[in-house]
C-alpha cells in the first residue's frame, strides 16, 4: 500500500497496514510484541501528517489535548463505508465526528464536559456569513461589566460587549429560542475569549485552548507591561466565521448537515450510554483523558462562565485519575460499554499518547482492558513524524524526545453482521 491508496474492499487490516508506504516511500516497521495476555503486532510509520491532506477549515476550533483530523480520517477511510456509524466517547472539540460527517458517515459523540457539544454541534450546520452578521447586529448593546473581575483580560468596552453577548445568548437558550445561528455565535465567541493575537477578545495571554487565572494574567500583564486594549467582538466573530468557512465546499456542507440531522450528541459518562443501541457502531476513534495531565477545570473556567456553566461542577464530572490503577478502573468500564455498542466486525481505535515524560506506555494497560471486555487486539499502530534517519522507523519503542507520535491500540469485535463482510465493497 502507498499513502492515500487504501481501498477497504477485500483488504485485511493487518495486510493493509503492514504494506503501507508513507509519502516518502518508506515501508512500515513491524514487530511482534507481548502485551498482557497476547502477542500483538506493532506497526510504525508516518501513516498521516498534517501536510498529507489539508484538513477542512471547519476543524480550526481550539481545545486542549485534541488530535489532528488526519488521525480519525485514516481509520474512517480504512475501516468504514458511507452510512456506517462512527463514535467518540471522549469527543472534546468533536474532531472525530466532524471528520466522519465530512466523509458521509453517521455520528455519535459523547463527552462529560458540556462545552464539547457547544464546540461541536454548530459546525454540522455551517451558516451563511450574512446571517451571522445580521444576527450580531440584532444583539442590543450593553454597558454592564461582568459580576467577576475580568479587567486583567479585557478593555472595559470589550468586556461590556462580551457581557451583552453572553446575556443575549443565555436568555435565548433559557427560553428555548436559540437557533443554530445563535449556537454558531456562541461557539465562535467561546473560542475567541482569550488568546495571544489580535484575533481574540483578550489582551495577550496563553494560547486559546486554556485560560489562566486572574492572578496569573495580572502577572503576565506586569511582565509584558501591557494593558487590555479595545477589541471589536462582532468583527472578530465574523472574521473567525470567515476563516472556519473559507475552505468548505458545497458537498462538504451538505455532508455535514446530513450527518448533523441524524447525529446523537451526548453529555455524560462514557461508562454508561443507554441512548446508543447495542451493536450499532462500526468504528470508535477516541483519545481519553490521560491521568491528571490536562486540567480541564482550570483551562475552561472562563469558557464555562461565558456559557453559564459552573466550572467546579463541570470539573468534577471529568475523569482526572492520578494513578494508572485508578485510570484503568475507569477505562475498564468504558471498554465494557464500547463492546456492547460495537457491531460484530467493528473496530475501536484507542489513542493512548505518551504520558509522564514518556515513562508510561498506556497501551500496555489498555490492551488487557480491551481483551477482558471481549475484543481482540490486531495491532498497535504508532504514527511517528519527523524521522531523522531510517533506523528511527524501526525503533518502534520511540521514547526519545524530538519526535511527534500518536500511539493507537486497535481492537476488533470478532464476527460479521449477517450477510456482510468486515470490509464491504
Amino acid at each position: 500500500m502507498v499513502a492515500g491508496s487504501f481501498s477497504p474492499a477485500g483488504d485485511d487490516l493487518i495486510h493493509a497496514i503492514s504494506t503501507f508506504r508513507n509519502p516518502a516511500g518508506l515501508p512500515t516497521g513491524t514487530k511482534d510484541v507481548t502485551i498482557g495476555p497476547c502477542m500483538v503486532k506493532r506497526f510504525t510509520n508516518e501513516f498521516w501528517t498534517s501536510r498529507q491532506r489539508q484538513a477542512s477549515s471547519i476543524h480550526e476550533v481550539s481545545y486542549r489535548a485534541c488530535f489532528k483530523p488526519q488521525l480519525p480520517r485514516f481509520f474512517i477511510d480504512l475501516l468504514t463505508r458511507k452510512g456506517d456509524t462512527v463514535y467518540d466517547p471522549f469527543s472534546g472539540r468533536g474532531t472525530t465526528v466532524i471528520e466522519a460527517g465530512l466523509m458521509g458517515r453517521d455520528v455519535i459523540a459523547n463527552d462529560a464536559n458540556p462545552l464539547s457539544r457547544i464546540m461541536t454541534e454548530p459546525r454540522f450546520f455551517p451558516p451563511i456569513l450574512s446571517a451571522v452578521e445580521k444576527r450580531l447586529l440584532a444583539i442590543p448593546p450593553g454597558n454592564e461589566t461582568a459580576a467577576i473581575d475580568l479587567s486583567m483580560f479585557y478593555h472595559t468596552e470589550t468586556e461590556q460587549e462580551i457581557v451583552s453577548l453572553r446575556t443575549y445568548l443565555l436568555n435565548r437558550k433559557s427560553g428555548c429560542r436559540d437557533d443554530m445561528i445563535d449556537r454558531w455565535i456562541a461557539m465562535v465567541a467561546t473560542n475567541r475569549l482569550t488568546g495571544h493575537s489580535k484575533g481574540f477578545f483578550s489582551v495577550y495571554t496563553l494560547p486559546p485552548n486554556q485560560a489562566v487565572s486572574q492572578k496569573s494574567q495580572q502577572r503576565i500583564n506586569r511582565k509584558r507591561r501591557q494593558e487590555p486594549e479595545y477589541r471589536n467582538t462582532h468583527r472578530i466573530i465574523l472574521n473567525k466565521t470567515k476563516s472556519l468557512l473559507c475552505k468548505m465546499s458545497d458537498a462538504e456542507t451538505k455532508s455535514l448537515v446530513k450527518a448533523g440531522k441524524k447525529a446523537i450528541l451526548l453529555t455524560g459518562d462514557a461508562r454508561s450510554t443507554p441512548r446508543i443501541r447495542d451493536e450499532s457502531v462500526q468504528l470508535t476513534v477516541t483519545s481519553p483523558p490521560f491521568l491528571d495531565i490536562v486540567q480541564y477545570r482550570d483551562d475552561n473556567w472562563l469558557r464555562c462562565w461565558f456559557n453559564g456553566f459552573e466550572a467546579d461542577t463541570v470539573g468534577r464530572s471529568i475523569t482526572m485519575a492520578r494513578t494508572v490503577e485508578e485510570w484503568t478502573r475507569v477505562m475498564s468500564a468504558v471498554f465494557d460499554e464500547l463492546f456492547r455498542i460495537t457491531r460484530p466486525g467493528g473496530f475501536v481505535a484507542f489513542e493512548v499518547g505518551e504520558v509522564r515524560k514518556r515513562t508510561i506506555r498506556l497501551e500496555e494497560h489498555v490492551v488487557p482492558l480491551g481483551i477482558a471486555a471481549g475484543f481482540t487486539c490486531p495491532c498497535v499502530l504508532i504514527n511517528q513524524q519527523r524521522f531523522t534517519k531510517t533506523s528511527n522507523i524501526w525503533g518502534v519503542d520511540n521514547m526519545a524526545s524530538g519526535t511527534n507520535t500518536n500511539r493507537i491500540v486497535v481492537f476488533r469485535k470478532t464476527g460479521s453482521p449477517a450477510g456482510e463482510t468486515v470490509f464491504p465493497p
